[in-house]
């Protein structure tokens, strides 16, 4: 006996008024939905504002979000949101609740993706099955919406997900389905199929990986993975061609949940030219990145910036190259401490820079940074990640933070440098709060500087902090080790002569150190002592090297003790 008035409109018009409908058990069935108009459309490309097209705040969502995870109704789609109902009261609660419900519970049905005759997506099946393909998501949550009278669309399209070749084209029917809701005057896109988790490239394996980014996305961000077969429903103005959508570089959602904001170049494919090619990435602030060619980090270089990254890759062999690009934040909860894939390219190689090889010893990123100075290194002579140098030696200063003990070695590619004569390739002077590292290469080449630290206050290891890259042309180059010091020689000891580890046979050498707190210095040439005498800290003398394979330094610290201890050790030439 309930009177009923429908109204009718054709599709192109858009109703000024939508009558709620009542039926029954306390239900709103919506009328026709409207379609998008101006005042649903976002500006293109993306202002690097929100990543959602509305305000949303997560917090004030986790008491409804932990309901919705509790509730299990499965024996009707009507019982379901009834239940769900129970704890939303605005429009966007009643969508949320529905979204997390469908993103933790139905499994995307990799048997049935590959055998799709034999699969319903019919809203009752999927909920039954309790797992579907997209079209199921979206069918279950336009009805599962409508039924709490909610406006909401399916909508389908292309869309560059599992199996996506970087630079592929798309033909032919649509291959994903989607939604969009009507929220507080607007339309507004979400995904559940891809909040719910993702699938392996062959789709044999499905992981359930909730994922927030795909909730109330940003049109202009949707966009960059999603193109609607109706390119009103990209919401965006001015809106995209397939050609764009097909040349458009794919941010995955980590992406932009990672803060991250741009990439150069924009295209996904890049040729090299010389054998050389660049990309940057922008982001706000402290992300570390790494990056794989053909799954290794060896043929590139690759510098932190305070807002991002800066990479030149050279590839060693001609031909198509995958390149990918991690990031992850530097403060990372252990929950975030892995590196995700953000970004990723194809790099056509034409021809090889065999010049541009690196050592294998190199560490990505090379140079100082943000980073190493939050490691306590501060100020550094060199900003730049490589040195070149013509004669063999360079010389680098840092300022260092309080309580730092530094420790270096040097590595080359091949045998030429074993482990501790790499270490006597390096001359460390402190000075106060300054550190000096003097550099003499054994020969010309490509050489890695490791520099590592520990707080002087912390019993253990040294950590490794940074590197550089130091290059010599020279093919006369050939500098000697700096003499070996031990644990006596303290880290504000200098050395000004003899800087050379292997001293001339036969000769009167002079001898000039800088040293405090001792009492006494002697330098031992086999059986025979010269003492070194002190002038303002500095002590000096001289030592004939006649006779001798080896001269060593030693101090004596203690005008009460008799023992010297040995702090410098020089080997003599052969006669």
């Amino acid at each position: 006996g309930t009177q009923v008035t429908v109204e009718i409109h054709h599709e192109d018009t858009s109703p000024q008024l939508i009558k709620r409908l009542s039926l029954g058990k306390g239900f709103q069935k919506t009328e026709a939905s409207r379609s998008p108009g101006a005042k649903d459309l976002h500006a293109y490309p993306w202002d690097k504002s929100s990543l959602k097209s509305m305000p949303v705040d997560l917090q004030q969502f986790e008491k409804l979000d932990a309901y919705a995870l509790k509730v299990n109704v499965t024996n009707s789609v009507e019982e379901l949101v009834k239940a769900l109902l129970k704890q939303a009261r605005t429009d966007l609660e009643k969508v949320r609740a529905i979204w997390m419900w469908i993103c933790h519970h139905i499994e995307y049905d990799v048997v049935g993706y590959h055998n799709k005759s034999q699969l319903s997506s019919k809203p009752r099946d999927v909920l039954q099955m309790g797992k579907s393909i997209c079209e199921g998501y979206a069918e279950l949550f336009e009805h599962m919406c409508s039924l709490a009278g909610i406006q909401c669309k399916k909508l389908s399209g292309h869309a560059k997900g599992h199996g996506y070749k970087t630079g592929q084209t798309f033909t032919g029917d649509s291959d994903h389905a989607w939604n969009a809701v009507y929220l507080e005057g607007r339309w507004h896109l979400l995904d559940s199929t891809w909040g719910s988790g993702s699938v392996d490239d062959s789709v044999t394996e499905f992981t359930y990986r909730y994922n927030e980014f795909y909730f109330l996305t940003h049109p202009a961000l949707f966009i960059n993975n999603h193109f609607p077969d109706n390119s009103n429903w990209q919401l965006l103005k001015p809106t995209l061609t397939l050609k764009e959508f097909e040349n458009n570089m794919l941010h995955n959602s980590n992406f932009y949940t990672l803060g991250l904001l741009a990439v150069h170049p924009e295209t996904p494919i890049i040729q090299t030219v010389n054998g050389k090619a660049s990309v940057s990435v922008d982001c706000r602030s402290g992300t570390l990145f790494k990056f794989k060619l053909q799954g290794t980090d060896e043929h590139g270089l690759m510098t932190l910036k305070k807002d991002g990254m800066n990479l030149d890759i050279y590839p060693q062999t001609t031909g198509r190259h995958k390149l990918e690009i991690f990031a992850k934040p530097s403060k990372a909860e252990a929950s975030d401490d892995v590196y995700k894939c953000v970004v990723e390219y194809v790099v056509e190689c034409e021809s090889v820079d065999t010049a541009m090889r690196f050592p294998k010893d190199l560490h990505q990123p090379v140079g100082p940074s943000w980073f190493s100075e939050r490691q306590g290194f501060l100020r550094p002579s060199h900003r730049e990640p490589v040195l070149h140098t013509n004669d063999g030696r360079c010389c680098l200063i840092f300022t260092l933070g309080k309580d730092i003990s530094v420790l270096t070695s040097l590595h080359c590619d091949g045998s030429s440098l074993a482990e501790d004569m790499g270490r006597r390739h390096v001359l460390q002077i402190q000075r106060k709060n300054q550190v000096e590292l003097k550099v003499h290469l054994p020969h010309a080449g490509s050489f890695v500087l490791k520099i590592y630290s520990k707080k002087k206050s912390d019993p253990g290891n040294y950590d490794y902090t940074f590197n550089y890259l130091i290059r010599c042309l020279n093919k006369e180059v050939k500098w000697l080790a700096f003499p070996q010091s031990y644990s006596k020689w303290l880290q504000d000891y200098e050395i000004l002569e003899p800087l050379s580890g292997v001293l001339p046979a036969n000769r009167n050498v002079h001898f000039k150190l800088k040293m405090h707190g001792i009492t006494k210095v002697l330098v031992q040439a086999e059986n025979t002592y010269h003492p070194l005498t002190e002038n303002k800290g500095y002590w000096e003398g001289t030592c004939n090297t006649s006779g001798c394979r080896e001269v060593f330094v030693m101090v004596h610290e203690n005008a009460n003790h008799s023992f010297y201890s040995q702090v410098l050790k020089y080997e003599v030439e052969a006669q």
